[in-house]
């Protein structure tokens, strides 16, 4: 189902960086102050006075595309922005399929009442948890929105947890600790041997994983037919009531590689990827248990981006046989936001060929010609305006009269000319890359199994993650990092947020916030935006965004910067990230793993409560990069985080080095955290064994039920008491040497 905006519609519009005659881009230079804007004004554009085609006209509208006769009609009008195809493949990578196939009927099967299931996850200011059906307690994955779970490689209930490596799944009875056996550990018979993503919904697993189709092709003037492949996402509903025997109840075959995915209720979304090929172009299809299933309804947009993938957005009912898809040719998807009620794609603009030779034609007459002499721009308007004369010879002529003109200058005169034409390109090429650099956005909303298309948007810059977005009631709010080149500035960076209102139409916005810095790391609650940014020290920023138009409220700058921030409560707020110390020369050194305590109360002066440093420049940390490697619980003021690094660094290990040649420690920190004590060592869980000298801590997660402490790593699962953490008992769970069961 679809929502037309009438307000999207808006002229074909160049907005495109440009490359200067000598070779070199210029730039405009940025103020070193904020700037408020309630209603942006709107960059210039350059307009090209030309038909594209009648597919294309502009008018932003998404339309659906009826058969796949009309994909290729609708691919090759795009190729005139893409300069024409190009096809060096000796085998292309996409199938043929047969017209009829593509004529399947779009479906979503109902047969029997879902299975009740327990209530989705909820994230509150502390780590996620739950209660178990007895009433047990238990942590879950660290999410960013409530209800709204997200995949990942470990998944646990009050008892069981299960985990998928590579291509097996392990299911271990956990709880209680001191009796914690693996229940099972069997191999998937699939072609990926690497699984990373899955949810846990009651006893229900749905699996993810990347695969590959095969078809059979007959290439371009040839007459064999050959072998084509073609990446698929597998969606696989197993039933896990019987742990020791899984069943696999449903196996979904989307075409494209899988990019990310939520759960909500009984239904999981996700989105695949499917890179376009012009060759021998076709609409994703969707299949269950290698048989065709249906055709997802496919839409494109009437712009003038390229075209390079369908994004497809599929949702499955968990405990059903509901399936509903919905396609979208367009550039290739990158972050993803999802709230209760809306799932947003975003990618970063994706600029057409077809459009540079425009620009240099343009910047030339619209910038050059009006800062010459007044007699020397008469004499190439004649020109330009003689149509007996190519476009070559045009050229020639002016370039001749330009010759003279210059001949006749003194070196001052010609100087001084000649730097006011680099300022003024430098101006108009700063505003043409300003435009250019844009995150675009698409707005689906969601509710069990409807998907409608609501809205397309877009702000200026590119995202950092999931985290520099957010969903408040009607308004969407985005912290985006500018980065462009200038002549006279060299790399010019700066940072802004945005609000837009529920069509993705900009509000208002907060420009200019930190320039010549990158945005490390944001988190929206409530009604603020508490924002990091970072060249060489760490400006910590709360920004208030209870209006339409934003406001810094605070600045804290302090060494260091903060790649994750964690909600504490209404006035705190926890930074993981890196400390600091400049050496010199505008050179900053990266030191160990921060964790930082900040008091937000009084907003307009942000302060540390307090910090813990943890090694040095050895030292790494998944948490840094992987939200879903932190754990923190308020209720327990306990804070844990994977840590690896070199061992003499480190504060509060007693491991001696397991071998001559090896000196390094994985582990966990457990910190204690509260606003009134600070951060304390409350101890350490060491993941390092004579055997495991080759496992990092890639895949670090903890969790609790009960009073138990879980630690995990790829090579073992660990358990601990909370209180003292004190071993209790621990599983290993790579190359344990026995035999893997195989399904049938």
């Amino acid at each position: 189902m679809i929502k037309m905006n009438s307000n999207t519609i808006l002229p074909i519009a160049v907005v495109i960086a440009v490359i200067a005659t000598a070779g070199i881009i210029f730039g405009l230079g940025l103020s070193t102050q904020p700037e408020v804007t309630t209603a942006p004004t709107p960059p210039q554009v350059i307009y090209v006075n030309k038909t594209v085609s009648e597919i294309f006209e502009g008018t932003q509208e998404i339309k659906k595309i009826s058969s796949e006769s009309e994909l290729r009609e609708i691919l090759t009008a795009s190729s005139i922005f893409d300069g024409g195809f190009y096809d060096d493949r000796a085998f292309p990578t996409g199938g043929f399929v047969l017209e009829e196939s593509l004529e399947l009927e779009r479906r979503s099967v109902q047969a029997g009442e879902p299975v009740p299931t327990p209530e989705p996850g909820f994230a509150s200011d502390t780590v996620t948890s739950q209660k178990g059906s007895d009433g047990m307690d238990y942590s879950t994955t660290n999410v960013q929105v409530e209800n709204v779970d997200e995949p990942d490689y470990l998944k646990n209930d009050a008892k069981y947890v299960y985990i998928v490596s590579q291509n097996t799944l392990s299911i271990i009875d956990a709880y209680p600790a001191e009796s914690a056996k693996l229940v099972l550990k069997i191999a998937l018979d699939i072609e990926s041997q690497w699984i990373q993503n899955m949810f846990l919904n009651d006893d229900r697993l749905v699996i993810f994983y990347n695969g590959q189709s095969q078809e059979e092709i007959i290439p371009q003037f040839d007459f064999i037919p050959r072998p084509s492949y073609s990446p698929v996402t597998h969606a696989l509903i197993v039933d896990v009531s019987d742990k020791e025997n899984p069943e696999i109840l449903k196996d979904y075959t989307i075409d494209g590689h899988f990019r990310d995915a939520r759960m909500i209720g009984d239904y999981a979304y996700f989105v695949t990827n499917k890179n376009i090929d012009h060759q021998y172009p076709r609409l994703p299809i969707i299949m269950e248990s290698a048989e065709p299933l249906m055709v997802p309804d496919a839409f494109y947009f009437d712009n003038v981006e390229r075209f390079s993938n369908f994004n497809t957005l599929t949702a499955i009912d968990i405990f059903g046989d509901t399936i509903t898809s919905e396609t979208f040719l367009m550039g290739y998807s990158g972050t993803i936001y999802v709230s209760e009620n809306n799932f947003y794609l975003t990618y970063q603009q994706n600029l057409p060929y077809g459009f540079y030779e425009e620009s240099s034609r343009d910047r030339f007459f619209d910038v050059v010609v009006p800062l010459l002499p007044q007699d020397l721009q008469n004499k190439i308007k004649a020109i330009k305006g003689d149509s007996s004369l190519s476009s070559a010879r045009q050229w020639t002529e002016i370039s001749e009269v330009l010759q003279d003109s210059y001949n006749q200058m003194s070196q001052s005169q010609k100087e001084n000319l000649f730097e006011k034409i680099r300022k003024a390109l430098a101006d108009y090429d700063a505003k043409i890359q300003q435009e250019s650099l844009k995150t675009i956005i698409h707005k689906i909303s969601i509710d069990g199994d409807k998907l409608e298309y609501q809205a397309k948007g877009s702000v200026p810059g590119r995202l950092l993650n999931q985290f520099s977005m957010d969903e408040s009631n009607d308004r969407f709010r985005v912290a985006t990092t500018t980065e462009y080149y200038s002549q006279y500035s060299g790399m010019m960076r700066s940072n802004a947020v945005y609000v837009l209102d529920e069509d993705l139409k900009i509000l208002g916005g907060l420009d200019e916030i930190a320039p010549d810095e990158s945005i490390f790391s944001a988190r929206f609650i409530g009604d603020r935006l508490y924002l990091v940014t970072f060249q060489q020290i760490d400006p910590f920023f709360v920004i208030d965004l209870s209006s339409d138009t934003p406001k810094i409220l605070g600045e804290l700058k302090i060494p260091g910067f903060s790649n994750y921030l964690h909600p504490y409560d209404d006035d705190h707020v926890i930074g993981v990230g890196r400390d600091t110390k400049e050496i010199g020369n505008d050179r900053v050194q990266q030191l160990g793993v921060k964790v930082a305590l900040f008091d937000v109360s009084d907003v307009s002066n942000p302060m540390v409560i307090d910090d813990y440093i943890i090694g040095d420049s050895s030292t790494h940390s998944e948490a840094l990069n992987n939200h879903k490697a932190f754990f923190f619980d308020k209720r327990k003021n306990l804070l844990s985080i994977p840590i690896s690094s070199d061992t003499d660094s480190l504060e509060g290990i007693t491991e001696k080095r397991i071998a001559p040649d090896w000196n390094r420690w994985n582990g966990f920190y457990i910190l204690d955290l509260d606003v009134k004590n600070g951060i304390d060592l409350k101890g350490t869980i060491t993941h390092t064994e004579n055997d495991t000298r080759y496992y990092g801590m890639g895949n670090s997660r903890t969790f609790y039920i009960e009073e138990i402490l879980y630690t995990v790593s790829d090579s073992m699962l660990k358990m601990n008491f909370m209180n003292d953490l004190e071993e209790i008992n621990s599983i290993k769970l790579e190359n344990t040497g026995k035999f893997i069961e195989y399904l049938d």
